[in-house]
């Protein structure tokens, strides 16, 4: 992957950005436009897919002919064949006049298709015909015509799960998929939404003549903590309204005036973020790590510590001779347990109790006590109610660990909070996570801070 060619590109489509994903989508974007395969643009909602479709036509030998951009679901179902297709004179109300299709208008160019799965399924049976032979037939005739269109589909919608409902073809969908694209959306590009911002203000202010926007480091951390659910679309807009509507303004942005735009249904919804929403230092790894990995953090500590607890367990009733000394050396481990945080709360009750009864037998008994059979007796119902107590243990231990990966999930990030004082930076780092991926879980589970 040449970066400098890649940088070229991004600059001759106005594409501002450096994540890695984002530089792979070009780069197979650059490669696949020498051909004439059918590409399909996956991505969510204002990702910029229309932008690769560009890229494709432009690169490919097909530059000097036709390029079109249709939107499958704006155009009413009663009218998309004719739209592509054309029409015959009188082959339906109000058809008037022969018209050409967009399939005859642009032969020898290229036809992006957005939002392909809101095509119905009668068009797609046509569309096929057309990916397969090049073929077509205009509404109201029965002449089959000819055509040599590059298609290029894009859609924000899981295709696979539109087949399996009946509502997209089979067939269709594995023509259109020759070559997958995936454009990824805002939240997985990381610092392009700080150099977005930045462009769109700046051009806003050069336009409306107004002064350039600033952020405070607060309100940046927001900025890059936000999901953007409508992506590039909405991050624009909202440049445009701050550029307009804080004008007046000569100091930066804070984060409270920033979110009053990002949330502008719920602002108050915004948690305080003085302490918690701390810039990462220059020197600080800000790499993400996968969910998944927080999953292995998890299971691996919640095993560790019933593993030590039940091991902490036998040895205390292994033993009545060091009971009272083991519980000295782990006097602490007692001593700092927190209800919530214990894994295992009922190990510590049991403990507690057990170490409560066995001084009541010191009191009670002398220190020569005979040792008689009836004493004998009584030492092998405390050892039957010993492995008894264990099995309840280990029960309870069974019972924790099958809590699902999400409670645990939360669990965790809940005493990672905690015991950095709610401050999500040493949080993150406790937890082996991003910033940015621990904000999102705490919006995911709704923890209050």
């Amino acid at each position: 992957m040449d970066l400098s060619e890649i940088q070229s590109v991004k600059n001759r489509f106005g594409i501002i950005g450096a994540a890695p994903a984002l530089n792979y989508a070009i780069n197979v974007a650059m490669q696949v436009a020498a051909t004439d395969l059918t590409v399909l643009i996956t991505g969510e909602s204002g990702s910029g897919k229309e932008s690769f479709s560009k890229i494709i036509h432009s690169l490919s030998v097909r530059k000097h002919g036709n390029f079109i951009a249709i939107n499958c679901g704006a155009i009413p179902e009663g009218t998309i064949d004719s739209e592509l297709f054309g029409h015959e004179k009188g082959a339906f109300t109000g058809a008037l006049d022969a018209r050409k299709g967009y399939f005859e208008t642009t032969n020898g160019g290229t036809i992006f298709l957005d939002e392909i799965g809101e095509m119905p399924l009668g068009t797609q049976a046509r569309l096929l015909r057309v990916l397969e032979n090049g073929e077509y037939i205009r509404v109201g005739a029965s002449k089959t015509q000819k055509t040599d269109v590059r298609v290029v589909a894009a859609t924000n919608v899981n295709l696979l799960d539109a087949v399996n409902k009946g509502k997209f073809r089979e067939d269709l969908y594995y023509r259109l998929n020759t070559v997958p694209i995936y454009v990824p959306p805002l939240r997985e590009r990381d610092e392009d939404v700080l150099m977005l911002f930045r462009k769109f203000t700046n051009d806003f202010a050069e336009r409306y003549r107004t002064r350039p926007v600033r952020l405070s480091p607060d309100a940046r951390q927001t900025l890059l903590s936000f999901d953007f659910p409508g992506n590039i679309r909405q991050l624009k807009n909202i440049a445009e309204q701050i550029t307009i509507l804080e004008t007046d303004k000569e100091e930066p942005i804070d984060a409270d005036t920033l979110w009053r735009y990002l949330n502008p249904v719920n602002p108050s919804s915004r948690r305080t973020v003085s302490q918690a929403l701390v810039p990462l230092s220059l020197g600080e790894d800000a790499t993400s790590f996968s969910e998944r990995e927080i999953l292995y953090k998890v299971l691996f500590e919640m095993r560790r510590d019933v593993t030590e607890l039940k091991k902490l367990v036998r040895e205390v009733l292994k033993d009545e001779q060091s009971n009272h000394e083991i519980l000295k050396n782990h006097q602490d481990l007692f001593d700092n347990i927190n209800p919530a945080d214990a894994p295992v709360t009922e190990t510590s009750r049991l403990l507690a109790a057990h170490e409560e009864r066995l001084s009541n037998n010191a009191r009670n008994d002398s220190s020569s006590r005979e040792y008689t059979p009836a004493s004998r007796v009584v030492d092998l119902d405390r050892y039957s109610q010993a492995r008894s107590q264990i099995e309840d243990v280990e029960h309870i231990a069974e019972e924790e660990e099958s809590l699902s990966l999400e409670d645990q999930e939360k669990d965790l990030i809940i005493k990672a909070l905690r015991r950095n004082n709610n401050k999500r930076k040493y949080a993150a780092q406790a937890l082996g996570i991003s910033e940015r991926t621990l904000y999102r879980k705490i919006k995911q589970y709704d923890i209050d801070e």
